[in-house]
């Protein structure tokens, strides 16, 4: 056992754990034997199985460990933490924050010691790992996401191979996946080759198109790309009855939690899937969460800051956050920015000076405050201000100097005189 001075501020029992895809490595830091003011450390390593991992929770409970930190390496971490979660206060952290000093030796033990040293002076801040249930929503609703990603790539595949066949038909029909585009697929692959015939396929508004739809199928359609397409379709209804069966999984597994769902969903430009996987991603407890300003922080939904000896330096961006989420706030910025409401009128304001990507950004982030506010306080109701709320605060004096600057700018010369 190494000894080494103690500090006062200090987790008198602590455990950092280095983790990799086979091995962990555990360093563990408690009080001295004796009234000296010395602390014992030692480091071991154990295998990722199961068994081993339990034994090393025995010697940490042995040891009387009270808190375990350690860092978000891949997915290696999840062994050793949903182990040792239901016994000790199990920290996750970012890496970023716990990096080595400049010139400092790089190996596991080392990395071990001093996360443990790093972590005994609470210099580490733990990251958001949501609880049993909402773990699972998150799996299936991310599962979701990457299957319909699939689908619409095997889908971009079959676009391919019409181009190849000199088959046009995705320049006269926006959905070649529709009732009439399936027919028209399914009679190319059974040998189908007259475009006539094809054309006349077309169901509802697309009977006004059968002359470019026949013009279209006229190509070179072969058996190889009959092959082709037959597999391609076959994958993309695998995927669709796939997605389903994942879906009804998502509907049943949510449902303790379909009042938050019910709640969100009436936000601007927030439907039932989006809501759902919100509460995958944040969860519902917002304890974790002080404030609506630290889930947007969290989330990576906030302006970077970047400043020095007074002066702010360019826009530093956001920075990476949580790609799921991101990607459904700003799917509801878009859907929002098309209503005439307060978050639509929000997201067109921040564009016209800004840009659209900006306005994403901003709006993402009034709906995230607005999702905290409902989910800590379960008497808030989601109330929309209305597209004229900014017109509403705005100065009159203000508003008049804006209209005479805007006339200005068009070279017009502007004299006002107060109405009679």
């Amino acid at each position: 056992m190494q000894v080494d001075q103690v500090d006062q501020e200090i987790i008198q029992r602590i455990a950092a754990l280095d983790v990799g895809k086979a091995e962990v490595v555990c360093c563990v830091r408690v009080p001295g034997p004796g009234p000296s003011a010395r602390r014992m450390q030692e480091v071991r390593t154990f295998t990722t199985m199961t068994r081993s991992l339990l034994s090393l929770g025995d010697w940490l409970a042995e040891l009387g460990v009270t808190r375990v930190v350690m860092e978000a390496t891949s997915d290696y971490w999840r062994a050793p933490f949903y182990l040792l979660e239901d016994r000790f206060q199990t920290w996750l952290v970012n890496a970023k924050d716990v990096k080595h000093l400049p010139g400092r030796p790089k190996t596991d033990r080392l990395d071990a010691v001093w996360l443990c040293k790093v972590a005994e002076r609470q210099m580490l801040r733990s990251s958001l790992v949501p609880p049993p249930a909402i773990r699972e929503l998150r799996d299936l609703t991310r599962y979701r996401v990457d299957l319909i990603g699939t689908r619409t790539s095997e889908k971009q595949r079959v676009e391919k191979l019409l181009e190849d066949a000199l088959i046009k038909v995705s320049v006269v029909v926006s959905d070649i996946f529709g009732v009439s585009g399936r027919a028209m697929l399914a009679a190319l692959v059974a040998g189908e080759r007259d475009p006539k015939v094809l054309a006349l396929m077309a169901r509802g508004s697309m009977r006004s198109k059968t002359g470019r739809l026949e013009e279209a199928f006229t190509g070179r359609f072969s058996e190889h790309h009959a092959f082709l397409l037959a597999t391609m379709l076959n994958r993309v209804d695998a995927i669709t009855a796939d997605i389903a069966t994942v879906q009804a999984r998502v509907d049943t597994q949510i449902a303790p939690f379909g009042r938050a769902v019910t709640r969100l969903d009436e936000i601007t430009g927030v439907g039932l899937t989006t809501a759902q996987t919100i509460t995958a991603e944040i969860g519902v407890d917002m304890s974790r969460f002080p404030t609506s300003a630290h889930l947007v922080s969290w989330a990576r939904f906030a302006p970077g800051i970047s400043e020095s000896a007074g002066r702010k330096k360019g826009n530093s961006g956001t920075g990476h956050g949580n790609r799921y989420l991101a990607r459904v706030l700003g799917e509801a910025a878009v859907a929002a920015s098309r209503t005439d409401t307060f978050l639509g009128e929000r997201y067109r304001r921040i564009a016209r000076r800004r840009g659209n990507k900006r306005a994403v950004v901003a709006t993402g982030r009034s709906i995230l405050i607005i999702i905290w506010h409902l989910l800590n306080d379960e008497t808030t109701r989601f109330v929309d201000l209305g597209s004229g709320y900014y017109d509403s605060r705005v100065n009159l004096n203000r508003k008049m100097r804006n209209h005479v600057r805007q006339l200005q700018n068009l070279g017009h010369r502007v004299t006002l005189e107060p109405a009679a």
